[in-house]
């Protein structure tokens, strides 16, 4: 880990200022001469057959200049990699808030005016909302059509299913788990649920498109804009070098803004009027349509010694994908983070099955650590109740199975001592073997979070020995990805980063990016970052320079099981056993995260992970009801605020070095991972009450509380 580098100087945000005097210009603060203002109307119910769609009224209405339904555009399908929604509904609408037509007018009130005027007649269908019964023979098929989607880039396999939307079967075969499984003295299996849960981001999504001859320009929200382009051109047959993203600030992503709607519609409204066309949602139609955190069923299967050894593993994971899969960026289409149930751990024989299915709902996409959530909680209260049972302490069964830890006789490796070291450090720091009151209780929880993988590339000049110039095609989506990039360039080239310049270019002028998310930014730009500046430090030092130099770089960073950081998280947590409230009274956050190239940054990625994590643990969920989210604002939809959070204490544990620039690790994703399921834990040993469902609610603790009675409780873990 290098430490002769200037990176623990406090850093001063590039972009602070335009954001702290309110001049930095979002998506919606964008307004262009002509613009028109956009409106769509959105499926009123949850599965049916469109009989007929009548738009004369609106089309009347004073002030409106387009009114276009799927008969007007065709049935063009978009996706980030499965194309397989709809711009504008066609022949049906899958989930309530679908779109079906779309305005330009104006004025907003006029567009808004026109799509309330809108008839449309529907012919209802079986609504399918339960992913366990979607795979069954006779479910209805929500898309008849399937065979024929296609993904952006190549051919999509068939599935087993109609109504399966992807999957990824990874691990032993089946012989060999079997046989792990033999060997085992006990087996242990248990079933976990967590629901759709909102990214939380202040800023709507939004858009504005607008056509320059036969170039497409794009000012949007979404945070990878080069694959809105690719996923823009794909959809919509423009030639890709004919379309243009414009993309700097934006107000909050938590990996919501990976994923666009409102781009497509703007496009055939401006093509249609020949003017600029403006997008910005409601907070209803986010909540109600915009991709959540998939609802999971996870079944664990752990076979364990009785000495507490892992022998064997297996997880069955269902996703509930919704009504389309395009929110999702992977060829597999499901959140890959599923297969993290036990990855802090040494199991010789594991086995994961991650299958998303299509229901009524609307389409499940990408949040904060995508699959490893859901898998986290599982596996990590699999972990303690396999302790509880065992009669073994939590943190010893943990420790004895730790990732890289002594195998047939080898010692434990330099990964196994540094998770060790992560866990006790989080453990000691809440005082986990200290003797506490009634209604009180401790839990941990240990993880592995991988960095991203992606590309991505800078251009960087020097316009004279002193003034530096750094060029990304990057969003930055409130991460730092700006003041990163510079402090790494002038790390490296030894100057002072006030020399730095970083110029954030749309896509037609700068290298591609894979875009914000994964946890990919500072490994694979900081790195481009640091080799170019490396080269271009070569360059300017040679005799005779001539001004200005120039140095391109892109960097393509590959899966790696290795590039991990390590996590612990310990809480202590207080339960009123007359009203089931939970309280976390403390938490502790033990982190393997490599170099720190941006002091305040950092800290801040883990304390708002664990704020992120809390909300998800103990309140957060959009409920369905008849496929109708029931949640139409922030208000009704519970996000924790400052008297919600407890006392948080980070403790930095020297690893590894990582993959990113002078060995920095990813935290992005990091610090809400363990929060959960620590809480769990906690309330398990507090009270006795396990919870194998997401949110921790008081209801859900009360009822436990009071099914043997009023009077009578069930027994505390060990340890409570």
């Amino acid at each position: 880990m290098t430490t002769n580098l200037p990176f623990a100087i406090p850093e001063v945000r590039h972009e602070g200022p335009l954001k702290v005097t309110g001049h930095a210009r979002y998506t919606a603060d964008h307004a262009l001469p002509g613009q028109l203002h956009a409106a769509c109307l959105g499926s009123g119910v949850a599965h049916a057959r469109i009989v007929r769609i009548d738009t004369t009224a609106a089309e009347q209405v004073p002030g409106v200049r387009a009114v276009l339904t799927a008969a007007d555009i065709g049935d063009v399908r978009y996706g980030r990699q499965l194309r397989d929604m709809p711009v504008l509904a066609s022949d049906r609408v899958r989930f309530m808030g679908q779109r079906v037509a779309a305005v330009a007018a104006d004025t907003r009130q006029a567009a808004e005016e026109a799509v309330r005027l809108i008839d449309v007649e529907y012919e209802e269908l079986p609504t399918l909302l339960d992913p366990r019964l979607a795979t069954t023979p006779d479910a209805p098929v929500l898309h008849p059509e399937a065979e024929a989607y296609r993904l952006v880039q190549g051919a999509r396999h068939a599935p087993a299913h109609p109504n399966i939307q992807g999957e990824l079967v990874v691990g032993a075969g089946a012989e060999e788990l079997a046989a792990a499984f033999g060997r085992a003295d006990h087996v242990f299996e248990h079933t976990f649920r967590t629901p759709r849960q909102h990214q939380g981001y202040i800023e709507p999504h939004a858009a504005i498109v607008w056509f320059d001859d036969d170039v497409c320009h794009v000012i949007s929200t979404n945070k990878a804009p080069f694959g809105l382009r690719q996923q823009m051109a794909a959809a919509t047959g423009h030639p890709v070098d004919k379309i243009v993203v414009y993309n700097k600030f934006i107000g909050g992503d938590f990996g919501g803004k990976g994923f666009s709607l409102d781009e497509y519609v703007c496009f055939y409204l401006a093509r249609e009027t020949g003017r600029p066309v403006r997008s910005i949602m409601s907070y209803l139609e986010d909540l109600s349509s915009t991709a959540p955190r998939h609802a999971t069923e996870l079944t664990l299967r752990t076979g364990v010694t009785r000495d507490g050894t892992f022998v064997a593993h297996s997880a069955e994971v269902l996703f509930d994908g919704g009504a389309y899969g395009a929110a999702k960026a992977n060829a597999h289409l499901v959140p890959h983070g599923g297969v993290d149930t036990m990855s802090a751990y040494s199991v010789p024989a594991t086995h994961h099955r991650l299958t998303a299915v299509y229901t009524n709902a609307a389409p499940g996409g990408h949040m904060r650590a995508p699959g490893d959530v859901q898998a986290i909680f599982a596996g990590e209260s699999h972990v303690d109740m396999i302790a509880s049972e065992l009669g073994i302490d939590p943190v010893e069964l943990r420790r004895k199975n730790l990732a890289g830890g002594k195998t047939e006789g080898q010692d434990p490796s330099e990964t196994a001592a540094v998770i060790d070291q992560v866990l006790l450090r989080a453990a000691d720091g809440i005082d986990w073997s200290g003797v506490r009151s009634p209604g009180r209780g401790v839990g941990v929880a240990l993880y592995r979070r991988k960095g991203g993988t992606g590309r991505g590339g800078v251009v960087m000049r020097a316009l004279s020995p002193d003034r530096i110039q750094v060029i990304t095609g990057a969003a930055d989506q409130g991460g730092g990805t700006v003041t990163m990039i510079a402090r790494v360039a002038a790390a490296t080239m030894g100057i002072p980063e006030r020399q730095v310049e970083v110029v954030q270019q749309p896509t037609a002028e700068a290298l591609f990016d894979s875009g914000a998310g994964a946890s990919r930014v500072t490994r694979v730009l900081g790195e481009a970052t640091r080799l170019a500046a490396t080269e271009l430090s070569r360059l300017i030092a040679e005799p005779g320079a001539v001004f200005p130099v120039e140095v391109a770089q892109e960097v393509v960073a590959p899966a790696d099981e290795d590039c991990g950081a390590y996590g612990a998280l310990a809480v202590e947590v207080e339960v009123d056993e007359e009203t089931g409230q939970i309280r976390v009274v403390e938490a502790v956050l033990a982190a393997d995260t490599g170099t720190v190239i941006s002091p305040l940054a950092h800290r801040g990625q883990l304390e708002g992970g664990f704020v992120y994590g809390l909300g998800g643990a103990l309140m957060e969920e959009l409920p369905v009801e008849g496929g109708q989210i029931m949640c139409g604002t922030l208000g009704d939809y519970k996000l924790p605020t400052s008297p919600d959070v407890p006392p948080l204490r980070i403790v930095s544990v020297a690893g590894e070095s990582g993959t990113g620039p002078y060995g920095a690790k990813a935290v992005g994703e990091f610090g809400n991972l363990g929060v959960a399921p620590a809480i769990a834990n906690a309330v398990a040993r507090a009270s006795g009450v396990r919870l194998q469902q997401l949110p921790l609610s008081a209801e859900a603790v009360h009822a436990r509380l009071r099914q043997t009675g009023p009077e009578s409780a069930p027994p505390r873990e060990p340890g409570g």
